[in-house]
């Protein structure tokens, strides 16, 4: 059986995306100089989503490309208005208690409109096995706890040995601190989300690959006397008609050569992992033209190596196909598209007001009952 901590909720989360480490364009296999990673671009498109009511938005992590997720976050907080900022930790990269405090002050700054991505990837220059990251993932959360809930971090494991008293180190928001999401398809990584995590994000596949990864993680978290919720990241190609939208899926491929396909898939530091693996498995089942179930096109994993599939029809196929993801369990979603501003737009015309949206962080009691809700919250959008 599959147990959702917010299962009692009408709707979801309806999140977007910034493209802070580059990888937006309107070609796959192109990157024009205009979608290049820039403060002038991602925080245009981050804000245009929270003015078209989307409820949080991703902010990846790379070495590689593109900007500091943290500083772009911090620098771009007092702009929003609504929107909730999911930023992605790479856990190891930053002295625990300094990320903690980093977090808690991030978190006043948007009055507890903070989330958490949990990336335990390795490090620019490192090479650690699976568990060993996630045990370094563990021993990070474990400190970010007891810097936000106690007055003392005492703790020692095989990574961190620390003893020091946490004022002023505490968030704006109650009951535990930000909410944790996190993305992990390995034993070991299912077993630190069900142990510590809120939201467990999982990459697209078939209907009944989703359901199977929802069950075994609700298993594993039972076993810890928890429930989590669950997520999906997925892309997005919206248009009138189905016909327009799959065209525009195979304009967006047009200019892709598998090498380059290749090249790009293979240069990002996650590119071994399992969850890559499973969605090359994926596009090995899809039909002639890339669809692997109704409305789900694995093309875009041919010059991505992470989320690598693209729900692609009209809006009423799209609403009906995120109703039964819903009907699942699912209650967070992270939507992108190519070029992400314009998609944004969109999904928001298209899509955005047909579904009933919320925000997990007020719904899980984590604002303080003193502060007034979001305007969007107060009158939940419909």
């Amino acid at each position: 059986m599959i147990k959702v901590k917010s299962r009692h909720l009408e709707g979801a989360e309806v999140s977007w995306f910034a493209p802070i480490c580059n990888g937006d364009t309107d070609f796959l296999g192109e990157m024009p100089n205009q979608y290049k990673s820039s403060w002038e671009n991602a925080s245009e498109i981050l804000l245009t989503a929270d003015e078209l009511g989307y409820r949080n938005i991703l902010c990846p992590s790379s070495y590689q490309v593109g900007q500091d997720t943290m500083t772009f976050v911090s620098a771009v907080a007092p702009s929003t208005k609504n929107i909730n900022l999911l930023a992605a930790v790479r856990c190891g990269e930053i002295h625990p208690p300094m990320l903690a405090k980093s977090i808690a002050t991030l978190d006043h700054i948007l009055k507890g409109r903070l989330t958490i991505n949990i990336i335990s990837s390795n490090l620019p220059g490192t090479e650690l096995d699976s568990a060993s990251r996630y045990q370094r993932s563990r021993e990070v959360i474990e400190i970010l706890k007891q810097a936000w809930t106690q007055e003392e971090i005492n703790f020692k494991g095989e990574y961190y040995s620390i003893k020091l008293p946490t004022d002023p180190v505490k968030p704006y928001q109650q009951n535990g601190g930000p909410l944790l999401y996190f993305g992990g398809y390995s034993p070991a990584g299912v077993d630190l989300c069900a142990e510590h995590c809120d939201v467990y994000l999982m990459w697209p596949e078939t209907e009944d690959k989703i359901q199977e990864l929802m069950k075994n993680m609700s298993e594993k978290a039972a076993a810890y006397h928890r429930t989590v919720d669950f997520g999906l990241r997925v892309h997005m190609i919206v248009r009138e008609t189905e016909e327009e939208a799959r065209a525009y899926a195979q304009q967006l491929m047009s200019k892709l050569e598998d090498d380059k396909g290749k090249e790009i898939r293979e240069r990002a530091l996650d590119a071994k992992s399992y969850g890559v693996s499973r969605q090359s498995e994926m596009r090995g089942l899809a039909d002639m033209e890339g669809f692997v179930e109704d409305n789900l096109w694995t093309g875009i994993g041919r010059a991505r190596s992470g989320c690598g599939a693209a729900i692609v029809g009209n809006p009423d196929q799209v609403v009906k196909k995120l109703q039964r993801y819903m009907d699942m369990g699912i209650r967070s979603f992270i939507f992108s598209g190519y070029p992400h501003l314009e998609e944004c737009k969109l999904f928001a015309k298209y899509v955005l007001p047909r579904i009933k949206t919320f925000s997990l962080p007020e719904k899980l009691g984590r604002i303080p009952k003193s502060a007034p809700l979001s305007p969007l919250a107060a009158g939940e959008r419909k």
